[in-house]
């Protein structure tokens, strides 16, 4: 257990970030689960717009430090690969 004050204020303040880092992990993964059930589907318009919304999600969670910049931009650049399939 942490005996000094600014150890146990850092203790809270990680709690705190770490619920909040899983929310929005946590809606990320939902925008992009959407993004993959519209592409299934083969709806190119839903997909697209299911895409932009995933694309933003994925760039503010990376630059909220909740996901890394680099997977963010991987999974973006995956997502585009399967909505400019579906338009070929």
């Amino acid at each position: 257990m942490a005996n000094h004050k600014s150890a146990k204020t850092r203790i809270k303040r990680n709690n705190k970030r770490n619920i909040i880092n899983s929310a929005r992990r946590s809606r990320v993964r939902t925008f992009v689960k959407k993004a993959l059930e519209a592409i299934s589907s083969n709806n190119k318009e839903a997909a697209e717009a299911a895409f932009r919304t995933a694309e933003s999600e994925l760039a503010r969670a990376a630059q909220k430090g909740a996901l890394d910049k680099r997977k963010a931009s991987r999974i973006v650049s995956r997502l585009s690969l399967k909505v400019k399939a579906i338009n070929a």
